[in-house]
């Protein structure tokens, strides 16, 4: 196994990219089933506000609150070891609030996503660091 730290080449750039925009869009969406799909039974997703959730508290979050009205991305920076990729980078969140209103959360969020053979690339953690924390 590479233990290396490298770039990734072109397709598993646009792999991660493309897996990355069907996590934006199933947040927003409410998608329970691209959700299920996309995230790794492992995963810890830890908020900016600090709270952690597991796979099956993130979805039932987004299920019940439907917090994402919109999720934009800046310039990636992709990083491979081995079937792990890290990609960091900027992250704007548009959330609905408790009640009713709608706040935007800017920040820089670390993704870590392992490659599984049968399901393909799969997110194994989150954490949004927001800006001025």
């Amino acid at each position: 196994m590479d233990t290396a730290v490298h770039p990734p080449g072109a397709q598993v750039t646009s792999e991660l990219h493309e897996i990355e925009r069907r996590r934006q869009r199933a947040l927003v969406a409410v998608d329970l089933v691209a959700l299920d799909d996309l995230f790794d039974e492992t995963l810890v997703h830890t908020h900016a506000h600090g709270i952690t959730h597991t796979k099956a508290e993130l979805i039932e979050h987004t299920a019940n609150r439907r917090p994402y009205l919109g999720v934009t991305r800046g310039e990636l920076l992709i990083r491979l070891v081995g079937d792990v990729a890290v990609i960091t980078g900027p992250l704007i969140n548009r959330l609905r609030t408790p009640d009713g209103g709608e706040r935007t959360i800017e920040g820089v969020a670390t993704q870590i996503l392992r490659r599984d053979d049968q399901r393909g690339w799969r997110f194994i953690s989150f954490q949004m660091t927001p800006h001025g924390a």
